[in-house]
């Protein structure tokens, strides 16, 4: 879910509570600066809806014609990844409970490296427009369309929860209409191209405002080495805490290991980034765009750290008053910017438009990813008559109609209160199952589709069990929250922007049974879902005969076992019993089959599929046996 960076752990307020009172400083030219970003905004999208006449195709309209390159598409991963609640979720973070959050950052090493060189290239190869597309390749129809049901509820949640989340003073309508209007116009005319090119410029306007907070907020307090020095003395500059204890909220196995589960859940298997890497104009360019966006990550979780910082600082010599320190750290962390950046005219505006960027991003993504799901995975399977330009309407239509519908459910929540939003929050919990879907697929060739869905149901079931549960012991408890602990909901991108947390005392205190199993870290909530998924479906595929006479298509399967036999030292590899077929195993790109309309691959049989061995000389009708074998063993 934001596909933090990665994460914002600290708890979000939503539309129900009271909001900041911060117009009172806002000038005209605070406010032109926030329209001027819709203007802008709106303008991309219908200069590229101009330029796209006569080209009306579906591959154009979802997959910017793969004609994207690598900076592009990785600005637009980065601004997918980045929303509002990560912009005030991770300072606020650093504020309460240090600098720890930091180590999330090792995560993304492995969380971009398994995307680029397992996911992009099977996906990639296979020619297809939806990630959902592939789950029929290598299961069935049904476990496409369990997938793709999933995940449309997660991105209506998502979608929803950016809605509601209370980010300015303004009237809370007046800016989710004005979100809502500007990304359904620009989305569904221009196309994932618009999309694209406009987290570009709201990437460069989120790192402009945090900027603008960092560099204003440290001359105010004696620069940033005064800022570190008096961080330090407060003991707000964390050490690497090694305590394997899942249950505590932040330590560095869970920032490291567990934020690696949730950055493939978000880069490896989400349809709003896989969209990206489909739009690439190479194999190379999408590999290409996922190393380029790790440095990006890195220096926006680092700005996102110095403001918390800089904010905490600040408020050692300018104390917040009695009310306001009561408030999440999220709006604290809105009254801090407002109060640095109010004497300086435009400042507070080019925050505001920072949040509001973040939003943008998030919400047309998911307009453009749920258009992409609905024709390619619900339509065009049933209807395969369907015309390139009757399809290509269809999607703009269904941009639109995702919009309104969001625009009227976001109103019927707030006024539903805050137990509707509980709920909507358990919804986000599906990142984690999804991702288990597609590594059992991926990685596990005796998987078969009916380990699949029982095996994503189980992952569900868990899944919600634990939300609720950890919702649930929040509701009872009557203790107070303390700044180092907690449990709370991870991000969209990988499941929801809110984040609940586990009520427990400031004395020590040590919930047993299940209030200790609803207290695991949120961190670990991917993890624990997706190996559910895989555990449920690798024993429901062995009940049930596994894939016996079927075996499944090799493009559709990492072989893993090859790869890993590789890395021995050939003496080793001789002496094993599988030497005859644990070569590493490398398929020739214009082998790869073409998609047809209905989501199939035309020409698949045995013969298809070309191995090289070491070698050096080919071989066919390898690749069923292959998969056989690794089955076997």
């Amino acid at each position: 879910n934001k596909f933090s960076s990665g994460v914002s752990p600290s708890t979000i307020t939503l539309s129900t509570a009271t909001p900041p009172t911060t117009p009172s400083r806002f000038t005209l030219v605070d406010y032109g600066v926030c329209i001027l970003l819709l203007v802008v905004s709106l303008a991309i999208g219908l200069f590229y809806a101009r330029r796209g006449r006569g080209q009306d195709t579906v591959r154009q309209f979802l997959l910017a014609d793969r004609s994207m390159g690598s900076l592009p598409v990785a600005l637009s991963l980065l601004a997918t990844f980045q929303s509002a609640v990560a912009l005030l979720g991770v300072p606020g973070e650093i504020y309460r409970s240090g600098t720890e959050y930091w180590f999330l950052g090792c995560s993304y090493f492995l969380g971009l490296l398994v995307p680029a060189h397992i996911f992009i290239p099977i996906f990639y190869r296979l020619n297809i427009s939806s990630a959902y597309e592939y789950l029929e390749l290598r299961f069935t129809k049904v476990v496409r369309l369990c997938g793709t049901l999933t995940f449309i509820f997660q991105m209506v949640m998502r979608i929803l929860l950016c809605y509601l989340l209370t980010v300015t003073g303004f009237d809370l309508w007046g800016s989710v209409l004005a979100l809502g209007i500007v990304c359904t116009v620009y989305t569904s005319l221009g196309g994932l191209k618009a999309v694209i090119w406009t987290d570009v410029f709201q990437t460069v306007v989120m790192l402009l405002g945090q900027l603008a907070v960092v560099i204003v907020g440290a001359v105010k307090v004696g620069g940033l080495r005064h800022v570190w020095d008096v961080a330090a003395q407060h003991g707000r500059i964390s050490g690497i805490d090694l305590n394997p204890d899942p249950f505590v909220r932040h330590t560095f196995w869970s920032l490291s290991f567990g934020g690696v589960f949730m950055m493939l859940s978000l880069y490896g298997v989400n349809q709003a980034q896989v969209q990206r890497y489909l739009s690439s104009r190479s194999e190379k360019t999408a590999i290409l765009s996922c190393y380029a966006v790790f440095p990006c990550q890195q220096v926006v979780l680092c700005v996102g750290c110095l403001i918390g910082l800089v904010m905490f600082v600040y408020d050692l010599d300018h104390p917040l008053a009695p009310e306001q320190a009561q408030v999440s750290s999220d709006q604290m962390v809105l009254y801090f910017v407002m109060e640095v950046l109010g004497e300086l005219p435009g400042l507070p505006g080019l925050f505001v438009a920072c949040l509001f960027s973040g939003s943008l991003s998030t919400i047309s993504s998911a307009f453009n990813s749920l258009a992409t799901v609905t024709i390619e995975d619900l339509i065009r399977p049933h209807f395969l008559s369907i015309s390139e330009q009757r399809a290509t309407l269809i999607s703009k239509v269904l941009a639109v109609v995702y919009g309104l519908v969001c625009l009227g459910m976001a109103y019927i929540s707030s006024l539903m209160g805050p137990v509707l939003q509980a709920a909507i929050s358990i919804f986000g919990m599906v990142g984690g199952p999804l991702l288990g879907l597609f590594c059992l697929g991926i990685f596990f060739p005796c998987a078969n589709s009916t380990g699949a869905v029982v095996g994503l149901l189980a992952g569900l079931i868990m899944a919600f069990w634990i939300g609720i549960g950890s919702m649930v012991s929040s509701m009872t408890s009557n203790t107070v929250l303390p700044p180092h602990n907690g449990t709370g909901f991870p991000s969209y991108r990988n499941t929801t922007d809110v984040t609940m947390t586990t009520m427990m005392p400031s004395a020590v205190f040590r919930p047993t049974g299940l209030q200790r199993f609803y207290s695991l870290s949120y961190l670990w909530y991917s993890a624990h879902n997706s190996t559910t998924v895989i555990v449920v479906g690798l024993l429901v595929s062995f009940l049930t005969g596994g894939t016996r006479g079927q075996p499944p298509n090799p493009q559709t399967i990492y072989p893993v076992l090859p790869r890993l036999f590789a890395l021995l030292p050939i003496s080793c590899r001789n002496r094993l019993p599988c030497r005859d077929y644990c070569q590493d195993l490398s398929y020739e790109t214009d082998k790869i089959p073409e998609k047809i309309s209905n989501g199939k691959l035309t020409g698949c049989g045995k013969e298809e599929l070309v191995v090289i061995p070491e070698q050096g000389h080919i071989q066919e009708d390898h690749g069923h046996a292959f998969i056989l074998q690794e089955t076997s063993l």
